[in-house]
């Protein structure tokens, strides 16, 4: 059975992601006519696959002058959850984890709802995540007992990575943000003053068969990271 044909838009926009890759912030991008050109395709497929990098945020467009590289976005877009790693690189920066702990132990009554483990309980991963050096945030990861390859793997690493390679890619997810007070290992983790606020995301992440993959606690320094949101006003 052959693999399904990628449609044209999509084979464009993932060529131009690639080329956004070695351009600078506010370098113009091909014109709609010329990529219809190069593609071979229409300027209606070559304005969908524009439109999606501009909804990505990776090109912005002004009327009358064209479309442009944006430049790396200094926040994470709330309804998106982007690698660290990768947000990182985007900025321009070396992001490096520290690992505190790793190991395996009893599942909470909340783990064993949303990761459904079973009798052999979960792993936990803690972690401190930086970028440049600079400790941005203290994670503590959870999975499955199920995943406990994951602690042969390097955890200093990309997580992410380690789970590709043990056949579960996160896919989808929900998550909460609140504001809270630094505890007193967020202070000494990430060398913030007492009576600091931090920013905590905890999130649940399912694997692209949907099942339950991780539960993440991330506590970010407050001055130190952000999220974008975007929305639309109800006017009802």
């Amino acid at each position: 059975m052959s693999e399904p044909t990628m449609p044209r838009y999509r084979v464009i926009e993932q060529a131009l992601r690639q080329r956004l890759r070695d351009l600078p912030p506010h370098t113009p991008l091909a014109s709609e006519s010329q990529l219809s050109s190069e593609f071979g395709v229409s300027r209606m497929t070559a304005r969908g696959a524009v439109t999606r990098l501009v909804n990505a945020g990776l090109v912005y467009r002004e009327s009358g002058r064209g479309t442009f590289v944006a430049p790396p976005p200094s926040n994470r877009r709330a309804d998106s959850l982007v690698r660290f790693t990768e947000q990182m690189r985007r900025e321009g920066r070396a992001a490096t984890s520290r690992l505190i702990a790793s190991g395996a132990r009893g599942a909470t009554a909340a783990e064993n709802t949303e990761l459904r483990p079973g009798k052999n309980g979960v792993i936990e991963v803690r972690r401190v995540r930086l970028a440049d050096g600079m400790p941005i945030a203290v994670e503590i990861a959870v999975f499955s007992a199920a995943l406990s390859a994951l602690l042969d793997a390097d955890l200093t690493a990309s997580m992410h990575t380690a789970l590709l390679n043990l056949g579960r890619v996160p896919s989808s997810g929900r998550a909460t943000v609140t504001a809270e007070c630094a505890t007193a290992e967020d202070v000494d983790l990430l060398g913030i003053p007492v009576g600091s606020a931090v920013l905590v995301e905890r999130r649940l992440i399912g694997d692209q068969h949907g099942h339950p993959l991780e539960r993440t606690e991330s506590r970010y320094a407050g001055d130190r990271y952000g999220l974008d949101v975007r929305f639309a006003v109800d006017h009802s």
